[in-house]
């Protein structure tokens, strides 16, 4: 029994379609969600990182905190789930089970696999990886180009894709262990590939200039500044993640909204009147 493990839905669904194509390829398909090339990672292998994690998220996606009557009774904390867990759980109970990491030449991917693998060392020899590193696909158009997502590629390019597997070395577990505990204590807000597996951590604030450089002195939508700075690099960055930038710099009157601040396509905006210039805001901002 194979569990391949992909990371965000857009890879989920191209992995899924290439099993209907072989079905010595299908699996069972588990998909994390979670991008962790942004945001905090300290201590993440703790309830008390996971829960600084999530409330991190809550402040991006803007969801609201929920009033407490300061009469009634505090609630019991609920501890955030560890996912890892449930799967060290399954790997003991199921002898046979083998985990294929599938992973693009991208900061998810890559800050996926580090996260994986530096708490499933006791399974070495069942847990492989499938890394697409700088390797040739063809497109639809019978094409040769080299994809930095599971999601630009076709179906049937990962039956030869598949060729790939190889179990995680003894090395591997260890040094690429070292990487992740080296990532958490860093705690960029931000995290770039440079190429092969090296990240790069960078300050939350890393996309504000190209943000505000494609700002105008008309107001124009958010999402047509996130889409246009998501353009400019190679490798794409979360929307979500620039949406909250531009609000942060409404917040910090660096830009200028029109709208109500919630998704990328509920408002606008524009650089403020008789501002000309964007002074870069302190490399050292934490994560938010």
């Amino acid at each position: 029994m194979v569990l391949h493990i992909v990371f965000g839905q857009s890879s989920a669904a191209s992995l899924k379609a290439a099993f209907e194509l072989d079905p010595l390829l299908e699996g069972e398909l588990l998909c994390f969600e979670d991008d962790l090339s942004v945001g905090p990672l300290f201590i993440l292998d703790t309830p008390d990182g996971r829960s600084a994690r999530k409330q991190w998220w809550n402040q991006v996606l803007d969801v609201p905190v929920p009033v407490i009557d300061p009469e009634a009774p505090a609630p019991e904390p609920v501890p955030e789930p560890d996912p890892v867990k449930e799967l060290k759980g399954r790997l003991r109970e199921e002898e046979e089970l083998e985990v294929w990491i599938w992973a693009g030449q991208n900061a998810t991917d890559v800050c996926g696999y580090y996260w994986l693998v530096s708490q499933l060392d006791r399974f070495a020899g069942r847990i492989h990886i499938l890394y697409l590193n700088n390797l040739p696909f063809l497109n639809e158009k019978g094409g040769v180009f080299y994809p930095t997502h599971l999601s630009q590629i076709l179906a049937k390019e990962f039956l030869k894709a598949k060729k790939l597997v190889r179990a995680v070395s003894t090395a591997e577990f260890e040094l690429d262990g070292e990487e992740w505990r080296r990532l958490m204590n860093e705690n960029a807000g931000v995290r770039l590939l440079e190429g092969g597996k090296k990240i790069r951590g960078e300050a939350a604030n890393f996309y504000d200039k190209d943000l505000v450089a494609l700002a105008t002195k008309e107001f124009q939508k958010a999402s047509k500044v996130v889409t246009a700075v998501t353009g400019k690099f190679k490798y794409p960055v979360m929307d979500l993640f620039l949406s909250w930038r531009l609000k942060e710099l409404v917040k910090m009157e660096i830009l200028q909204a029109r709208g109500e601040l919630k998704t990328m396509r509920d408002f606008e905006v524009k650089i403020p009147s008789g501002e000309l210039e964007f002074e870069e805001t302190s490399n050292t901002e934490d994560n938010g």
